[in-house]
């Protein structure tokens, strides 16, 4: 069974033949009624469902209607291997092994690199020997068990800057960074005082660049301030899948060729603390990426080399002019891409990105650099996206982009934000229509899976959000959601970033930037139904299994086909399901609540 497609893009990487999720479903809804009539002559064995209320075990979800046979899609029952305990901290788009097969040049080869189609593991991520089920939110934040992340590289290289310690069969974090050896509350308690955005709901949403053990953003956390935290696989061992296992948002991610993939003017602050990305270098071309995701009026803010170079330059290696100059080399960039400096305390400096559009006048003159970007140049293209050298211009037609213009938190929540009506079909009705759907799911979803809310939950994933409504209606619980637009479907995640959640662009036909076992609950809406011409089922749904943590639960909302295709599919993945009726009752859309089992492998180490 293979739906997938080879992908064409357009020179900004957005697809060349776009259909969003609306118009994708008609196809589908004229082959359901031409099923249902063609069945009806056949016994009406594939829509004659009673309409009642009823729960499905994996047994009989299985058995796919007879008259389905004719359809384009045979399921036969499948059993996957373990991969093996090689594979337990295994990133197929990340993978180390892979890394010698890609340039050195800007650390490229961090970047993602995904295996070819006759490459992918048919198997099971399995845990690590002695994997515990995750200490719950908030002690998380403080603790975690060493089995379920034993990475010792770490401990011994950070331990003096008190990133992490180890203390029996825990990793303990007290709160440390390079530049906060005293703890991240006194660091972000200055920060506060240089940015009093940050207490009052103007700052809502930040972007951490390198971002070690994501302490900054667990902090943040209790400010109401939701981040996404930031760093590669790299030699650091794990610092992604340490954040995540303490319950704080955070991708696998670097800065190097290609943007980074979230929309233009999204984020509300940007920060790096010592995150060593070589600023001023290339141009400048990395300044210009944090200009291009941070929204007008947003900060950015910069602790470590070369700040506060007069009284720190001894211990970086270096010499108080060569800081000096890098110091000057850096506010002159910032300067030409319209950012003004905001304010400097010890070890902390910040900038601000101009809310007056007059600014970038002066990039009309030929000799300027950097230039501004031309017109062919999609600011929100950010899906493999080659990183260019000049200023993506926030377009004149927003009045409500910048951050004194939103809505403080929490009321930007639940306003329809301006760039709602740049989405095909999108328009402040269609946004609060949205917003009320999902409060009646999310009701009818609680009674489905009652740990929804509970601490039994904490790292949540929206597969293919359209406006965020899901995790908007989660908005109170013990959770966070990283809402997933697909890189193919409507650009609706400027408005999901607007409205002060987090997520991030993807395409479901590769692994997610995240490592395994990371995630509480996946929740998609049809996902399958708008991407099954592209993405065989068999590998998202391998994905899902690689991301979801042991006893982790997934919530698959989908045609009844599909439903029953991948309840044949997660029986081998030794899920247990059960199929259940939506909140009203329609046979035409079923849900599947998915649990992941607990187990161990049963293979040893080897080489890979």
């Amino acid at each position: 069974m293979n739906f997938g497609t080879m992908k064409h893009k357009d020179k900004d990487g957005k697809p060349s033949s776009y259909q969003d999720k609306s118009s994708r479903t008609v196809p589908m809804a004229i082959t359901f009624f031409v099923l249902c009539g063609f069945s009806f002559y056949l016994g009406g064995l594939f829509c004659s469902e009673k309409d009642k209320y009823e729960t499905v075990k994996v047994k009989d979800a299985a058995e796919i209607p007879k008259s389905t046979a004719a359809g384009p899609h045979q399921i036969k029952d499948v059993s996957f291997p373990d991969c093996g305990l090689n594979y337990q901290d295994y990133t197929p788009c990340t993978d180390p092994k892979r890394w010698k097969k890609y340039g050195m040049h800007r650390l490229t080869f961090l970047e993602r690199h995904c295996p070819p189609a006759f490459e992918r593991k048919e198997c099971l991520v399995p845990p690590p020997d002695g994997y515990k089920s995750p200490i719950r939110w908030p002690k998380s934040r403080d603790q975690c068990w060493y089995r379920n992340v034993p990475y010792d590289w770490i401990n011994k290289q950070k331990s003096n800057q008190h990133w992490l310690k180890k203390e029996g069969d825990k990793f303990l974090f007290p709160g440390g960074g390079t530049m906060f050896p005293n703890g991240v509350a006194e660091y972000v308690d200055l920060m506060e005082n240089l940015i009093p955005g940050m207490k009052d709901g103007t700052v809502r949403t930040a972007l951490d660049t390198g971002c070690g053990v994501a302490s900054w953003g667990g902090d943040l956390l209790d400010r109401n301030i939701l981040t996404v935290s930031l760093a590669p696989r790299d030699n650091h061992e794990a610092q992604v899948q340490f954040a995540l296992e303490r319950g704080i948002p955070a991708i696998l991610g670097i800065i190097s060729t290609q943007r980074l993939p979230f929309p233009s003017n999204s984020f509300d602050m940007a920060h790096c603390s010592r995150c060593l990305i070589p600023w001023t270098e290339f141009g400048g071309i990395y300044l210009l990426e944090i200009h291009r995701v941070l929204r007008p009026g947003g900060f950015w803010v910069l602790s470590g080399p070369p700040v506060n170079y007069e009284n720190r330059w001894k211990g970086w290696n270096t010499t108080i002019e060569e800081q000096k100059l890098d110091y000057e080399k850096l506010q002159e960039l910032l300067t030409s891409m319209c950012f003004k400096f905001y304010q400097k305390k010890d070890d902390i400096a910040v900038w601000q990105k101009s809310l007056d559009n007059n600014c970038y006048k002066k990039l009309d003159s030929p000799d300027n650099y950097p230039m501004k970007c031309d017109d062919g140049t999609e600011p929100d293209s950010a899906w493999y996206t080659p990183l260019r050298p000049c200023v993506v211009v926030p377009g004149q037609k927003y009045k409500k982009l910048g951050l004194k213009a939103l809505p403080k938190w929490p009321q930007r929540l639940h306003v329809a934000p301006e760039r709602v009506s740049d989405v095909r079909g999108g328009s402040d009705g269609a946004f609060n229509h949205d917003d009320s759907k999902w409060k009646t799911r999310v009701k009818h979803y609680k009674k489905l899976l009652p740990a929804i809310g509970t601490d039994k939950m904490r790292n949540v994933m929206d597969m293919n959000t359209l406006y965020g409504g899901f995790a908007a209606t989660l908005i109170d619980d013990p959770l966070w959601v990283m809402n997933v637009v697909s890189s193919y479907a409507s650009n609706t995640l400027a408005v999901v970033f607007d409205r002060g959640l987090i997520g991030t662009y993807h395409d479901w036909c590769e692994a997610f930037s995240t490592y395994p076992r990371t995630y509480d609950l996946l929740h998609l809406d049809g996902l399958f139904t708008a991407e099954s011409h592209r993405c065989e089922m068999k590998y998202v749904l391998l994905e899902m299994d690689r991301i979801l943590r042991p006893n982790g639960y997934a919530i698959i909302r989908e045609s009844s086909y599909y439903v029953d295709a991948v309840a044949i599919i997660a029986k081998g993945m030794k899920w247990g399901c059960r199929k259940e009726e939506t909140e009203y009752g329609v046979d035409k859309e079923k849900i599947l609540i998915c649990q992941k089992k607990l187990w161990y492998s049963s293979t040893k180490p080897s080489s890979r």
